[in-house]
């Protein structure tokens, strides 16, 4: 029998993955089920989504928000934002459990943070419910524009994948041009449709799938892409991979199946296990542009409104992740390490930096 009882293994995950605070929401009058996870406050407030969905566990739901909130602490880092990282997740079936009340409960939790973590939009949850939790407290990014806000930033969050896939491509052929290039998009939501968009206005040859086939269907015809089944994805031979949906889809079992070259999507975590699976990529030549430094659209988005920054602005800084990924490839090759090491490499780099900064006064 083990000798730690429950509670001491969830302060083991905290100090293993450096976690700062944990706070678990419960209000049974709402029926709100929510935890949030701030990972490192070092260059600033703690910024991340709040996913809602159907956990199976309440400790798949723990795992996934601190895996969720140390990946924004990377993200914000190697942006060269002055964020911290955060993350919260609802358990609930976001279609049938998600009302205004329980919305702004979850609000309420947040602003007794006093600012220590601001919220945005993620799997299972939209605009209109950030006008919701805005309705508790300020601490809230991805309003809608017409109260202000930036709105969704799906279309962002696409343009930053395309620019890490260009890079990726530039690195592997040269050029960065996708002409005749094919891509695989798993998941069209509203960034992988996005990005499909973005995929085929430059002539790439363009796969779908989604586990919503009605949805598969509109956007292949939409944009001219073709349909595949969700279980077929890896026996397809393309030159890119873009996971644009949940996690852990890099894998062991996947890395053997896959035939392609690069893989670049805007999921969260998409390596299982990031220390494994990063050095099998490195080994069977595949390039794998990390996650969180060519998704990091959504939170340079985020970011621009507590700003107040201009479109424009918005995107110049999403272009950036073009160099930003380059930076990350060059390393990994230079020094023989996968490309998750480079990306921690450098945003580590930043953190420990500024933290001498701050502690100098």
């Amino acid at each position: 029998m083990p000798t730690h009882n429950s509670n001491d293994s969830i302060f083991n995950q905290l100090e293993l993955l450096g976690h700062k605070k944990v706070v678990f929401c419960s209000d049974p009058d709402t029926g709100l089920k929510a935890i949030i996870a701030i990972h490192d406050t070092t260059l600033g407030p703690a910024l991340g989504g709040t996913r809602m969905w159907t956990y199976k566990t309440e400790q798949d739901a723990l795992n996934d928000v601190l895996r969720l909130s140390k990946s924004m602490t990377y993200k914000a880092a190697i942006s060269g934002l002055n964020l911290g990282g955060g993350n919260a997740v609802i358990i609930g079936d976001s279609r049938k459990d998600k009302t205004e009340a329980l919305m702004r409960k979850f609000g309420r939790f947040i602003k007794n943070l006093n600012g220590e973590f601001i919220t945005a939009e993620d799997v299972g949850t939209n605009p209109k419910d950030m006008e919701y939790i805005r309705m508790e407290t300020q601490y809230v990014t991805g309003v809608p524009e017409t109260i202000g806000g930036s709105g969704d930033p799906s279309p962002v969050s696409a343009l930053g994948v395309f620019m890490g896939i260009k890079a990726s491509v530039k690195e592997l052929y040269g050029s960065d041009s996708l002409t005749g290039k094919s891509v695989i998009v798993q998941g069209i939501g509203r960034v992988g449709e996005n990005l499909v968009k973005l995929l085929r206005d430059e002539n790439a040859k363009v796969y779908v799938s989604d586990i919503n086939e009605d949805r598969t269907g509109q956007v292949s015809k939409k944009y001219g892409a073709e349909a595949v089944s969700n279980n077929s994805i890896f026996d397809i031979d393309a030159d890119i991979y873009s996971p644009c949906a949940l996690g852990a889809t890099v894998n062991t079992y996947t890395i053997n199946k896959l035939k392609c070259a690069i893989i670049a999507g805007s999921a969260n975590n998409q390596l299982e296990n990031e220390n494994i699976h990063g050095q099998m990529l490195l080994e069977k030549g595949i390039l794998f542009a990390p996650d969180y430094v060519i998704n990091a659209g959504g939170i340079i988005n985020c970011y621009s409104e507590l700003m107040g920054f201009s479109k424009k602005r918005t995107m110049q800084l999403t272009e950036n992740i073009y160099e930003a990924t380059r930076n990350v490839l060059k390393l990994s090759k230079a020094e023989g390490i996968s490309t998750i090491q480079a990306a921690n490499k450098i945003a580590e780099k930043r953190i420990i930096a500024i933290n001498k900064v701050k502690s100098s006064y």
